[in-house]
């Protein structure tokens, strides 16, 4: 059974930066990909970015390209998600995600788009971005 704990959250301030870590166990080779995944109350839970266990590939929202980073550290099995310039409407509480993700070619748009390809989910950390 596997184990995602994320941690970073917090208050800050728009235009600020925040980096979120989800530590993982016992899902490394049931798993291909991880994603961190947002969600606002009375909102559908939105993909933000996945990346690739195996090969490192990435994929990005369009609301957070160019701004946000997901990136791994094999050796600590953590997935981080670097937030700079952060906007008011980046407020959300943030999911951790693994699963066996289908791979082909622009694979990452289902990635970010299908909640149900994924086996695991952390509890989730808040952000929380003020003007």
């Amino acid at each position: 059974q596997a184990n995602l704990v994320e941690s970073g959250g917090g208050s800050v301030q728009a235009g600020g930066s925040l980096r979120l870590s989800c530590a993982a166990s016992g899902h490394k080779y049931s798993t291909n990909g991880m994603a961190w995944f947002r969600q606002v109350p009375g909102k559908e839970r939105e993909g933000v970015a996945v990346i690739y266990s195996k090969t490192g590939t990435t994929g990005y929202a369009d609301s957070v390209k160019g701004r946000f980073t997901i990136s791994q550290d094999d050796a600590k099995n953590t997935v981080y998600l670097q937030m700079n310039s952060l906007k008011v409407e980046d407020t959300a509480m943030y999911y951790c995600a693994a699963g066996f993700l289908p791979v082909y070619e622009g694979s990452w748009r289902r990635a970010l788009s299908r909640e149900d390809d994924y086996t695991y989910w952390g509890r989730g950390t808040q952000v929380t971005v003020s003007s």
